[in-house]
């Protein structure tokens, strides 16, 4: 790992850097002095008559790269582009970000104050705090659960009213702050393996009412028992406090057919939310916390697949 962290690669970068556009600027002045023979061609003949004359380039062409040549080495003296160098003005990007975000606090600030002290039921009706956490979401959010919201495979429907850790607004809060993470191990080996990980998929098939082998599902149901009963509950309607999801309704995050319940119970899955304290300010957490809210018309008590 040492080799990747030490010094070389930086001297390594910017010699490349420095000799690339120093190259650039000694072949650009040798092509610029070079004398051509009047009517001299380059030997390339396109349509049997057309030919490539070899002429130096236009003054005013070769002075434009000899402006980008100078404007490189500027850029390099001023900004970080030069391995470990940082530039003389002493810019970052996290200096940009804090200040961008300095300028957008003094500017947004008082709004963000006045939505903060209003509760989230009421700001989630509020068109124009929606209007805001709409932004933030679009910013934040989207990226998984869509712009709508709607998710997709693999990601919560923030649409509907089904919940694994919670809809009511403290439990979006702390969903949004702290993030979550959620882990179903596989199981494939405590179930015995093979026909009763198929039989314990054909019971969960039963308890949402989906097409299942009565026989078999019968036969599952003592090991989902033994095994699954312990996070998703005896009667398979999940556990928030864990982000156990309900099984007997219709909502299913990663697929509902025998094969991908099979899948899901053999190899397991593992979901993240990230956590955004160190990203949102707790104002901006309390907006989008009202538009998550209003995106199913208010909250339940459900769980996700």
């Amino acid at each position: 790992m040492s080799l990747f962290v030490s010094l070389f690669w930086d001297y390594f970068i910017a010699i490349i850097t420095l000799a690339s556009i120093v190259g650039c600027a000694v072949f650009l002045k040798a092509q610029s002095v070079r004398r051509t023979a009047e009517g001299e061609t380059s030997g390339h003949v396109w349509d049997e008559d057309l030919e490539e004359y070899n002429n130096p380039l236009p003054r005013w062409w070769a002075w434009l790269f000899y402006i980008t040549i100078a404007f490189a080495l500027a850029y390099l003296v001023l900004y970080p582009g030069l391995g470990s160098y940082g530039g003389s003005l002493g810019w970052t990007q996290l200096k940009q970000l804090e200040e961008e975000n300095r300028v957008a606090n003094e500017k947004y600030g008082p709004l963000y104050e006045r939505f903060a002290a209003q509760d989230v039921a009421a700001l989630a009706r509020d068109p124009q705090a929606l209007a805001v956490g709409q932004k933030l979401f679009l910013n934040q959010c989207a990226q998984c659960h869509a712009s709508d919201g709607g998710g997709s495979r693999g990601f919560p429907n923030l649409t509907d009213r089904d919940w694994l850790w919670g809809g009511a607004p403290e439990a979006i809060r702390t969903t949004i702050t702290e993030g979550r993470r959620g882990v179903m191990p596989p199981l494939g080996a405590a179930l015995g393996g093979g026909d009763d990980v198929r039989n314990v998929a054909h019971y969960v098939l039963s308890l949402s009412g989906r097409t299942h082998d009565k026989l078999r599902a019968f036969t599952g149901k003592q090991k989902f028992a033994e095994v699954c009963a312990a996070c998703h509950g005896a009667q398979g309607k999940g556990n928030q406090e864990l982000g156990a999801p309900d099984l007997t309704d219709g909502v299913w995050l990663h697929g509902s057919g025998e094969n991908a319940i099979v899948e899901q119970i053999t190899k397991g899955r593992t979901n993240e939310m990230p956590a955004h304290k160190d990203i949102l300010s707790p104002a901006r957490i309390h907006v989008l916390t009202a538009y998550v809210l209003s995106l199913s018309g208010g909250g339940a008590t459900a769980g996700k697949r």
